[in-house]
């Protein structure tokens, strides 16, 4: 019968081993990467996925939106991350506002924006546009409500937000259509 000798350690110091002689030899390899090892990712995709109740939530009317297109949002949704690690915000938060069982307008964003690493205590914030009732096109599917449902990016768990004026107040947010156009996450300072 044969014996067989394996090296303890097995694949990663039979690897090392012989590129440990074959350099002692005068000859150079570059050794084939290990199918063990774990793969070497960039902290943002090490950083787990934020989830709704880690974050502090405000949605805030910016006063913009006064009918005329000023550039100003007519509103902001802020995330804080309250951990003290990572996490990643990695698309549009979930936003819907419903007024009763049958009227609710929900948030929508263009593309797939790019994932941004939370570190704690960081923010993000989304501006919102929505067409005022009362304002030229506004139409008839209107929602007037002083509160929200929202959602970390893939996460099915919501929280309700209450609506927040520039300085802070309560206030209702009196939105018409069937969707409130979302910019693409960026990172903010906290306490925006």
């Amino acid at each position: 019968m044969r014996a067989t000798i394996r090296p303890a350690g097995g694949p990663a110091v039979l690897t090392a081993t012989l590129a440990l002689a074959l350099t002692a030899c005068g000859t150079t390899t570059t050794a084939a990467p290990d199918a063990t090892a774990p793969p070497t990712t960039s902290p943002s995709a090490t950083a787990p996925p934020c989830r709704t109740a880690a974050l502090t939530w405000t949605l805030s009317l910016t006063g913009g939106g006064t009918g005329e297109d000023d550039g100003r949002p007519n509103a902001r949704l802020t995330a804080v991350n309250k951990g003290p690690g990572n996490c990643a915000f990695a698309g549009y938060p979930g936003l819907e506002i419903h007024q009763g069982k049958a009227d609710g307008i929900e948030g929508a964003g263009d593309g797939h924006p790019a994932s941004l690493t939370l570190p704690g205590r960081a923010a993000v914030a989304v501006d919102l546009r929505y067409t005022p009732r009362g304002t030229k096109g506004a139409g008839t599917w209107c929602v007037r409500q002083n509160e929200a449902v929202v959602r970390a990016p893939h996460d099915t768990h919501g929280t309700v937000v209450p609506v927040t004026d520039e300085h802070r107040r309560p206030a209702t947010i009196d939105a018409c259509g069937e969707t409130l156009a979302m910019a693409a996450p960026r990172r903010a300072p906290a306490g925006t």
